[in-house]
This record gives C-alpha cells, structure tokens and sequence, in this order.
C-alpha cells in the first residue's frame, strides 16, 4: 500500500472512531451530602429546640425559617447541575434536621417541588434533637427497605490525655456539647441510617451518618468517631455477608479527616482506586481532594473535608453496563462563601440576624451509565 494510501486510511479509521466515541451518550445520576446546620423550624418540640425559637437566643422566626428554607433549596437544586444540567441530585443525604416536618416544608419549596422528592427519616436519641435523612427522587429510587441502627457510646469511652493535649483540646472544642445520661453513662448521638433500594432497577445500599461532634477536643473525643467507624463498617459487612455483590455508598458529616483512625482504620477507606482489590474494599475520593488542600468546612482558619462520599468496590469496578462511579465534588459556588470580615472564606453560615446556608460545604459524587 502506497503511503499516501495509508495515511488517508489512518485519518478516515480515526475521524470514524472519534466520532463514535464522541456519540456515545451516559445517564448521569448525582448523589449528594449536605449539613443543613441547625434547620430548625419555630415550634417549640419535645426536644431540646430552645435557641431556635422566636424568643430563643437565635430570635428565629417564621421570616428567617421560610430564608433558611429557601436558600437550602437552591443550593440542592443546583448540586452537580454543571456535569448533569437537567437535574437535581438523585439522592440526597442529610444532617442537623429537626423532624419530619422541616424536610416536609423543604421539599415542597419551589425549586425542589417539581423534583418529587420522597423523605426516610427517623428521629433520633440526640440530645438537641438533630437527625439525618435521606431525600430521594421517586422517579429514580424506589426504596425497598431502611432502618436507624443506633450509635452505642459510652462516656467511659474517653481517652486519657496529657496536660499539652488537654490544651490543645480546649481549643478545639466544639459549639456541639457531648453529654452522658447519668445513670447510664450512655452518650446519646445520631443514629445511622441506612436505605436499600433500587436505582432505575440496579440495588443500592446508603448509610447516612453524622458522627459524634469533637466536644471536649478531638482527642478526647476520637473513640467516639472510631466506635461510630466500627458500626460503619459492621453494617457494610453484613450487607456483604448477604450479597458479595452489593454495592454501599456511605456518606456523612463525619466530625473527622479522611486520614483519622476512624475512616482509615475503622472503615478502611482506601486513598486509590488501585487499591480496592475485594468487595469489602471501600473508595473516598475526599483524601485526595484533602491532600490537595480542598476543604468543606473552616475552623480556627484551618480548612479540613468532614463531609466525605465513599463507594464500595463493586460501584467502582462493576460488570458491564451497569451504574459506575465516575467523579467527585465540592459544591462551594461563591454565594455560598462569606466575602468580608473576620470568617472572609468561610461558607456563609446562620447568624443572630440573617439566615445564611451552612457552615459547611455540600459534597457529592456521580454515577454513570452508558444509554443503550
């Protein structure tokens, strides 16, 4: 074959190629956490909800709740729109949540109604009363079980620390306290909910979790975080246990780093996609964006990625044709971020005089699938 032949051969083979590899369409499906901070509505509950009354310390009134409510929404109308423009996440994850009724009124609102969006929740032993949730697109999700499992923690759990961490402890401590029942010792958390369901017809099993706060330093308060770890992983394994198959997603406000002992011992995150290597394998995409000085949340100027997303093996590597993982975000667009004073940089939170969004940032993940 001439060479002028070739070439033309080569150009025609590859023009052929790229544009079928460009044709080659994906369903996208976004799933999201979010920390809704403190969504509180005004009625005086059977919890501890004082704060946020109309005459509580917050001054939170009918006006502020229904703001609260309605910059929540956009923010979960928005999350992944830029690689999946014509939808709103699929699966939303959720924390600091009053009751029922909150989620209620947050669905509702105009840029979440038309989603259709169905609400698992539980209430849970915490203190102030605060829960998590799953919020779920009925067209896509179709739940065929959920479950709270409750966080079992004791205060003799403590560690010991010397006078130099104590120190450091104070400083770190946070506006959450951790408080023990005085006959039991229990300390009562959040429980950990998980969801089984069906995504357009392929199961999928969620675990929402807010781990116990670092009230008193993170030291002190790490074994905590690590029992709320070993729960994790437990769960994950008997999910296993009854399909080698499964595919988990566990998502959370974790109150830790993607490199504490409670992620990287107690559930075995691992940092590479190389490294899953059986089903129990479990993927966080969030260490590397921590590596690369990524952050959700600011304390004391110093930025750390709490709200983590991870994946088990199978909805990283699966069969042929099915949902896969594909990438990972923070949601920080920049009215979401405070642009003066002291906290310049920081998400815009709730303050005494205006509704912010959060002080943390939303994460999320995507699944895709190739159409047919």
């Amino acid at each position: 074959m001439k060479i002028k032949n070739f070439i033309a051969l080569f150009v025609v083979l590859f023009a052929t190629f790229t544009a079928n590899a460009q044709a080659k369409k994906y369903i996208v499906h976004t799933v999201a956490f979010y920390n809704l901070e403190n969504l509180f509505d005004t009625i005086n509950g059977t919890n501890n909800d004082e704060e946020w009354l109309p005459d509580g310390a917050m001054r939170w009134t009918g006006k502020k709740y229904k703001k609260k409510l309605n910059n929540l929404s956009k923010v979960l109308s928005e999350i992944g729109t830029s690689e999946n423009p014509n939808n709103s996440p699929t699966l939303i994850g959720g924390c600091e949540i009053e009751n029922r009724r909150v989620l209620e009124d947050l669905v509702k609102q105009p840029e979440l109604i038309n989603k259709d969006y169905g609400i698992i929740h539980f209430d849970s032993p915490d203190k102030r009363g605060i829960d998590v949730a799953l919020l779920y697109q009925k067209k896509h999700f179709k739940p065929t079980s959920f479950v709270n499992i409750p966080l079992m923690i004791y205060k003799n759990q403590e560690v010991k620390v010397d006078k130099k961490d104590k120190d450091k402890d104070k400083e770190e401590e946070s506006e959450e306290g951790v408080e023990a029942d005085a006959k039991s010792n229990r300390v009562y958390t959040r429980d950990q909910l998980l969801v089984t369901g069906f995504l357009d017809g392929e199961e999928i099993n969620v675990i929402v979790n807010h781990w116990p706060s670092r009230s008193g330093g993170e030291k002190r308060s790490s074994p905590y975080r690590e029992a709320a770890g070993r729960l994790n992983r437990k769960i994950m394994d008997s999910l296993i246990k009854i399909n080698p198959n499964a595919k988990i997603i566990t998502m959370g406000d974790l109150n830790d780093g993607s490199y504490n002992k409670s992620v990287k011992k107690e559930i075995g995150a691992k940092l590479k996609k190389t490294e899953l290597s059986e089903p129990k394998d479990i993927y966080n995409p969030f260490e590397q964006m921590a590596k690369d000085g990524n952050a959700t949340l600011f304390y004391r100027d110093s930025g750390d990625i709490f709200d983590q997303i991870m994946v088990s093996q199978q909805l990283v590597t699966p069969e042929n044709g099915l949902y896969k993982y594909w990438k990972a975000g923070i949601f920080n667009k920049p009215y979401l971020i405070q642009t003066t004073g002291q906290y310049k940089g920081y998400p815009l939170r709730n303050n005494p005089s205006e509704p912010g969004f959060s002080d943390h940032f939303p994460v999320y993940i995507y699944f895709i699938k190739e159409k047919k």
